[in-house]
């Protein structure tokens, strides 16, 4: 439940603040940054939505594992963004980098079954 959670959240706050979104990814994308930000807000209601069914819970958590790891690139790119700002900011980019392994982890859990 709690993977279901956050990409519900997460996905939601794609759609309020896509401004936030927008600067972060990755240049080598083709296309505009907005339509990777409505892309991937998406990617993750699909996710939330797959993961809360107990059916189809498993291969959200194989997908998510998936998802957490295609878009690492964008939180390392936030670390470059945020350097000029205020350290609190630059504090929380770079503790995100790290947290991406237990968010895998958990997202595999889910992808075997365990609970």
């Amino acid at each position: 439940m709690a993977l279901a959670i956050m990409f519900a959240v997460t996905g939601a706050i794609h759609f309020v603040r896509p401004s936030v979104f927008d600067p972060i990814v990755p240049r080598a994308l083709p296309g505009p940054s907005r339509f990777w930000t409505v892309a991937s807000g998406v990617a993750e209601w699909a996710l939330a939505l797959l993961a809360w069914n107990r059916p189809t819970r498993n291969l959200a958590g194989l997908l998510s594992a998936v998802f957490l790891v295609a878009v690492f690139p964008a939180n390392v790119r936030t670390v470059g963004i945020l350097r000029r700002k205020p350290w609190p900011a630059r504090l929380i980019a770079l503790a995100r980098l790290p947290l991406q392994l237990p968010l895998v982890a958990l997202a595999l859990r889910v992808g075997r079954g365990d609970r």
